[in-house]
């Protein structure tokens, strides 16, 4: 079993299933993680073409205040997009075909104790058994 950590260039989740904004500006963010998350898996050298991966968002906030971890989907799902091959539209890295089931897990995003004097922090956990096909 292999596991990568890519760490994410926000200090606070740029998504939330909260959000109430401008639907432009939400696609604006959304193509933003989805490009950042394609970079950082090519600066990794990840493999590309491997038959099942398990995907993780984890955050650890400024404060300590209350967060619901259902509310990081709505930046784990642009990041797992650009991890799966994706589309003519939308083409992602090709670490798996889909982000289906089949192909990826995506268990509930972990929400970690925030560190005094530490500014917010996210990043994906990537695992994989066997070798690409």
């Amino acid at each position: 079993m292999r596991t990568v950590s890519m760490l994410l260039p926000y200090t606070k989740p740029p998504l939330s299933l909260n959000d109430r904004g401008h639907h432009m500006d939400r696609a604006r963010v959304v193509a933003d993680v989805r490009r950042s998350v394609f970079l950082i898996a090519r600066s990794h050298n990840l493999p590309t073409g491997l038959e099942h991966v398990t995907v993780q968002l984890h955050y650890r906030p400024r404060d300590n205040r209350r967060r619901d971890t259902d509310n990081l989907t709505a930046t784990l799902k642009p990041a797992c997009d650009a991890l799966a091959a994706g589309t003519k539209k939308h083409p992602g890295y090709g670490l798996v075909p889909d982000d289906t089931p089949t192909y990826m897990a995506k268990p509930e995003p972990i929400i970690h104790p925030a560190e005094k004097g530490r500014a917010g922090q996210l990043w994906l956990d990537i695992t994989w058994n066997g070798e690409p096909q």
